[in-house]
């Protein structure tokens, strides 16, 4: 018994204002490229509520998701750090705000963005009304979708597949980026 594809979402590549693409590495590096036919920068937007997406890296199958520390990861199983509310914008680009996290004094929303380097940002650092976080859908295709099956969040023991390297993470001293290091298993 298999379900049917009942959700009616959208193959895309979402463009930055700042003129990148963001992009799903195989590897689950989010990042922003400004190669039009990256293969990478390809995702599923799967409704799962109300404006609520899931982003799936259509090459990799992996979600992306938001973690409480605001980093941006990639996971194979879909769970809750992976809604992202999408919202448009009054100049028709779309922002992706994490349904979970938000500043715990403000309340203010923690968004999906890229910087000027192409870089994906820690979402608390994201302000809505900038450019980082503000993306152009460029659909692709419609597809039907299953619904993805949500996986409970598990404990810290078990770290999400790779965290994101972002702007501000230590690895990037010096604006070099270190060879990447094996991880061990």
């Amino acid at each position: 018994f298999y379900s049917k594809p009942q959700l009616k979402g959208i193959v895309t590549r979402l463009y930055s204002q700042h003129g990148y693409y963001l992009q799903m590495q195989p590897d689950g590096t989010m990042d922003g490229t400004r190669d039009e036919s990256s293969s990478f920068s390809q995702f599923n937007l799967i409704p799962v509520g109300l404006r609520i997406v899931a982003i799936q890296g259509a090459k990799t199958g992996l979600y992306l998701g938001m973690n409480s520390e605001g980093y941006l990861y990639t996971s194979e199983h879909f769970n809750p750090e992976c809604k992202f509310k999408e919202s448009v914008f009054e100049n028709y680009y779309v922002t992706y705000s994490s349904m979970l996290y938000r500043q715990s004094q403000s309340g203010r929303s923690w968004y999906i963005g890229i910087n000027r380097d192409g870089q994906v940002m820690k979402g608390n650092r994201v302000k809505k009304t900038k450019g980082a976080a503000h993306f152009l859908p460029k659909v692709i295709e419609v597809a039907m979708y299953k619904e993805p099956s949500l996986h409970e969040l598990v404990s810290e023991q078990s770290p999400p597949r790779k965290t994101v390297k972002t702007s501000d993470s230590p690895s990037h001293q010096n604006g070099h980026k270190e060879a990447p290091r094996a991880e061990a298993s």
